[in-house]
């Protein structure tokens, strides 16, 4: 299983971090090892700034390369939630220095992933809200519509560098309103109006 992860997909996100507007999806990896396992997230020691992001997952379905926009669809049946957790301020010393960030990214824990559905439970894939809470407040609320790129945009994109496998997983991309995490935090995650995941943070 590979996680291939999409930057900077949504414009409000983008303009909350004062970024530049891509022209190609921005990509980055997490190694298996980021799965969170446990039902508490721990924040790492050398980092003093987690952000969450929450953000709409794919699941790929079956083997593909070069994969046409107007077949992605066939390449994936499951469609999820789960949370980005991004060293924030290791992210931002590397990014500085023009140096790679995975350690801000990738690191161990670093990746929920919620509930799978089938994707048939939504109809539209392109017309799906959801929403992260912490302690009980909305904090993000999102629309795949206002995704800059589709999910099957994103497919088509990706699977010129890499070839998709059963089981590999795709992270869509946040909108705004990431954030800081502290101990006695409690996340919950929302497709829709059905929990996908909940956590604490210690």
């Amino acid at each position: 299983m590979k996680v291939i992860c999409v930057g900077r997909n949504y414009t409000d996100h983008i303009e909350e971090l004062a970024n530049e507007r891509p022209e190609a999806p921005v990509l980055f990896m997490k190694p298996d090892t980021a799965l969170l396992r446990e039902r508490d997230f721990y924040i790492p020691e050398f980092s003093k700034e987690v952000h969450y992001e929450v953000e709409v997952l794919v699941k790929i379905g079956k083997v593909g390369k070069y994969i046409d926009a107007r077949f992605a669809h066939k390449y994936y049946d499951e469609v999820g939630l789960g949370l980005d957790f991004t060293a924030r301020d290791l992210q931002g010393r590397l990014k500085e220095k023009g140096l790679p960030w995975e350690i801000a990214k990738a690191f161990d824990g670093s990746m929920v992933v919620g509930k799978w559905h089938p994707k048939e439970k939504f109809g539209d894939l392109n017309d799906i809200r959801f929403r992260l809470e912490k302690n009980g407040e909305a904090v993000q609320q999102g629309h795949t519509a206002l995704m800059l790129w589709k999910a099957d945009e994103l497919i088509a994109y990706i699977s010129q560098f890499f070839t998709l496998k059963k089981g590999d997983i795709i992270f869509t991309g946040t909108p705004a309103g990431v954030g800081p995490v502290k101990a006695g935090d409690h996340l919950e995650g929302f497709l829709e109006d059905e929990m996908s995941f909940a956590l604490g943070i210690k």
